[in-house]
């Protein structure tokens, strides 16, 4: 079956910095390090900053002084307060950049790039809370090829979707932990969701056996839904069809983004691997755990 990556970017997605200004300390990855670092940077009182969100042509912007040319609304930010509100009023995600600027004589930081701005650090945001979108719990590590290798090949046969990618997938899913539990509620070996695990009829979702071939049903549908352009098909395991449609791609969030990175260099190696003779076992097979 043919498969095409549509990379989300000409490099690994970026976490948010939040160190690299001179003025910031203790809010690495922060669930909303964008506002964190205008808070942070922007001038006021020892107890509270001042942040304007400015509206130009139907699109929001956070800056540390009014935009020239945008309509702009300042909102007072407590230092001690326990959450930073999400000012650009999506609700959602984002990902950008934040610039630095000169304006009448001070340095301003904001997130829309006016004449004169410099880059200070790319940005992504995390998923809002609710959102099924994680990073996964495996990480990009040698490929595993003693895992379940009669499920694996079972649901590949079944399902005609290429063992490398069921088992990058389980890879970065669970690390092939048959019992592994998502923060988001997603189980077994290819961490499905209980609608999910439904949806496919699994009784028992830490079977490895139905886990991985219910995980394989689920990859086939989305593989047809966007025409095996299997950028989109990670991004929907990850975070959900909804989702995806929603941003019309790939959404922005960090943890969407580094799984379909992680997925794609696990997808390369295991293709690599089983491209080769497989290890076999004292009776000449290879054994499933």
């Amino acid at each position: 079956m043919n498969t095409h990556f549509r990379p989300t970017s000409g490099r690994v997605p970026l976490r948010p910095r939040c160190t690299a200004l001179p003025r910031i300390r203790g809010m690495i990855r922060s669930r909303a390090c964008v506002v964190a670092l205008i808070v942070l940077v922007g001038a006021g009182t020892a107890d509270a900053r001042t942040v304007y969100r400015c509206v130009r042509d139907g699109t929001v912007s956070l800056s540390t002084a009014p935009e020239p040319g945008s309509r702009c609304t300042a909102r007072k930010i407590d230092d001690n307060a326990a959450s930073v509100p999400n000012l650009f009023g999506t609700g959602e995600a984002v990902s950008g950049v934040l610039y630095e600027r000169m304006q009448d004589g001070k340095t301003v930081y904001g997130t829309r790039k006016l004449p004169g701005a410099v880059k200070v650090l790319s940005f992504t945001v995390p998923a809002p809370p609710g959102e099924p979108a994680h990073e996964g719990l495996g990480r990009v590590s040698p490929p595993r090829l003693d895992r379940y290798p009669k499920q694996f090949r079972a649901a590949s046969k079944a399902t005609g979707v290429d063992e490398a990618w069921l088992r990058a997938i389980a890879h970065a899913e669970s690390d092939y932990d048959a019992a592994a539990v998502s923060s988001k509620g997603a189980q077994g070996v290819m961490q499905l969701m209980p609608d999910t695990s439904r949806e496919y009829g699994v009784g028992d979702p830490f079977s490895q056996d139905e886990s991985i071939m219910a995980g394989a049903r689920h990859l086939r549908s989305l593989m047809k839904r966007y025409r095996n352009d299997m950028t989109l098909v990670a991004a929907a395991y990850n975070a959900g069809i909804g989702t995806v449609t929603r941003y019309g791609g790939v959404p922005p969030y960090a943890e969407t983004k580094d799984y379909v990175a992680k997925v794609q260099a696990l997808y390369a190696s295991y293709r690599t691997a089983l491209q080769k003779p497989a290890a076999k076992s004292r009776t000449g097979a290879l054994q499933s755990p």
